[in-house]
């Protein structure tokens, strides 16, 4: 496709994608700066030319490899659904993207459009506040933060350095300019503590310490949590300053582990999880309520 048929191809599918968003319920929802981002950042941009779908085929039961080169409006439609996330790493780049795979073992994914809105419109970012992002993978979601609170406030932690590289490069071909940290994201980056925000791409079994010691108090912690359910749970925090933070979860998600947090605990007992006896289940006229005892 000609580069201006692309942009205007692309501009279609990312106005359209945005009202998908709004009707799933989970979109924009009195946040004109977020609507304004996604609209404003090409997607794009930040997904590599080759990506796997996430699906198997039904015809040989791989997950169907995505070129760019090839196909080119099937990898932008791709890019621009609302509910797909695309896969840009499998076995911590081990597996090459030359073709469909069996492999499972997926490390490295671009967010589906309505997870990385409703996760953006959960945080609340303000402008000017300082945000400390855990997990930068491709850049789109640093991106929109930059667009609210302005590049120079958003420092981004990926422990992959080629995914680093790669987020590096389509940040600034479209004027971005964060600062980008390859690392451990468990430590956060307290050489820029404390922020007001800190939000993680990737799942934790344990919440680390760390990242709630570099809040300031009255901080937000947004942050998949692994769960006993089958999903994570979107967990939002706030912190008191010394070290400690409460909230609730505010949706369900389905998040890559961290790494050094891959391996499942002996029993999430050991991670704060109540027993199945503490939760109560209740049903009166066609409703249905679960809580906890306590």
């Amino acid at each position: 496709m000609a580069d201006t048929a692309a942009r205007a191809i692309a501009e279609r599918l990312r106005a359209e994608c945005a009202e998908e968003i709004d009707r799933l319920g989970t979109g924009f929802r009195e946040r004109p700066w977020l609507r304004e981002a996604f609209l404003a950042v090409p997607r794009e941009v930040f997904v590599p030319d080759r990506v796997w779908w996430p699906h198997r085929s039904a015809e040989d039961g791989l997950f169907p490899l995505l070129d760019r080169g090839l196909r080119p409006r099937q990898w932008l439609r791709s890019v621009y659904r609302a509910r797909v996330p695309l896969i840009t790493q499998i076995a911590d780049g081990a597996v090459l993207p030359d073709g469909p795979t069996d492999r499972t073992d997926f490390t490295g994914s671009i967010s589906c459009p309505a997870v990385v809105v409703s996760m953006l419109r959960h945080l609340d970012p303000q402008p000017g506040e300082r945000i400390l992002e855990i997990g930068t993978g491709t850049g789109y979601g640093t991106a929109l933060l930059a667009r609210r609170v302005g590049a120079g406030a958003v420092t981004s932690v990926e422990i992959d350095k080629a995914l680093a590289t790669h987020a590096g490069v389509a940040l600034r071909a479209v004027g971005c300019a964060p600062r980008l940290v390859v690392g451990d994201g468990e430590g956060g980056h307290p050489p820029g503590a404390p922020y007001d925000r800190v939000i993680a791409t990737a799942a934790f079994r344990r919440l680390p310490q760390a990242l709630l010691d570099q809040l300031r108090p009255g901080g937000v912690l947004l942050a998949p949590l692994d769960t006993p359910f089958g999903c994570d749970g979107l967990a939002r925090l706030t912190a008191d300053g010394h070290g400690r933070a409460h909230g609730r979860f505010v949706g369900a998600v389905d998040f890559m582990k961290v790494r050094g947090q891959r391996d499942r605990p002996t029993s999430y007992a050991e991670l704060g999880w109540p027993t199945w006896g503490d939760y109560r289940v209740t049903v009166e006229h066609g409703h249905q309520h679960i809580r906890t005892t306590l």
